[in-house]
């Protein structure tokens, strides 16, 4: 096998993971308060990514007041804000539906920095914005009949952007920081930023245990397993290549909602899906790249 499919072997997998969360903060809405998932998700991993720098040698820069700003920022939206949205929101809509909303993350990430930069944007981008609103609003606004809510959606939304700050602001970092070291830093920082509203918070009627073991998974497979996926298969590819593969995450988001929670997969999620992908393609042609850290 070459090194080239080596990677692209890595790429699929780790998208998978992605998808998964959807799945995974699903069955997590059902049975635990969102900060209190969200802490407990940050703490199981911690330790795994301590003993990860460990063995890689990976260390921390000294950071500028300025940088650590920054990373507190980031660790408040991209970590504690998209997780506890995207499991709040799972707790009104589908995953289906969500599936197809998060898979607009490469496209929210350009406009807002066309928004806060004042970027000017090219053809390129604004074609796939166009077509990643058309794939969002053909779901957000067809509910009915698969479950999901727009005020779901919304927060499914709202966790998109989220994310599309963190991307936004790691432009803005000076410090050169090691993918390794940042992730271990989002994940330490999110655990603190989620434990003091997670003592207060109160839990959800009915606990059930799928959701503790679905923590345990979207803390060791996805944020862990999916960050050193994701990373061997980038080093073996090219930027463009690695950026189109996050066009499977919508994708395996919608199957395995199919597959593994019985959902309908109804004529707008396919149109949806078929909206995000072109739009995510055309900004991967176009020479757009997308950093991808899990475990933030």
């Amino acid at each position: 096998m070459s090194r080239q499919v080596q990677g692209y072997f890595y790429l699929v997998l780790a998208m998978l993971t992605v998808g998964s969360t959807v799945i995974a903060s699903k069955i997590i809405a059902s049975g635990l308060p969102p900060f209190t998932a969200t802490a407990l998700r940050f703490a199981l991993a911690l330790p795994v990514f301590f003993l990860l720098m460990r063995a890689s040698g990976a260390r921390v820069p000294k950071l500028s007041s300025h940088d650590r700003l920054i990373l507190v920022i980031q660790a408040g939206a991209g970590s504690v804000g998209y997780t506890t949205l995207l499991i709040s929101g799972l707790s009104l809509t589908s995953a289906a539906d969500a599936g197809v909303i998060i898979g607009t993350l490469p496209v929210v990430a350009a406009a807002v920095s066309i928004l806060l930069l004042r970027e000017r944007p090219g053809r390129a981008l604004l074609l796939a914005v166009a077509l990643a609103s058309a794939g969002v609003f053909s779901i957000a606004f067809t509910p009915g009949a698969t479950g999901g809510s727009l005020a779901g959606n919304l927060l499914i939304f709202l966790a998109v952007i989220c994310e599309g700050l963190f991307i936004l602001l790691n432009k803005r970092l000076t410090a050169d920081i090691a993918p390794l070291a940042q992730s271990t830093l989002m994940t330490g920082i999110g655990f603190v930023f989620s434990i003091v509203p997670a003592i207060f918070e109160a839990p959800v009627h009915g606990f059930a245990e799928s959701a503790a073991a679905a923590v345990v998974y979207y803390a060791l497979v996805p944020t862990v397993g999916g960050f050193l996926l994701w990373y061997a298969g980038a080093e073996r590819v090219s930027g463009t290549e690695a950026a189109l593969f996050t066009a499977l995450a919508p994708v395996s988001a919608v199957m395995l909602a199919f597959v593994l929670l019985g959902e309908p997969i109804g004529f707008n999620h396919i149109a949806g899906i078929a909206c995000v992908l072109a739009a995510v393609s055309g900004l991967a042609f176009a020479g757009s790249h997308r950093k991808f850290i899990e475990g933030k």
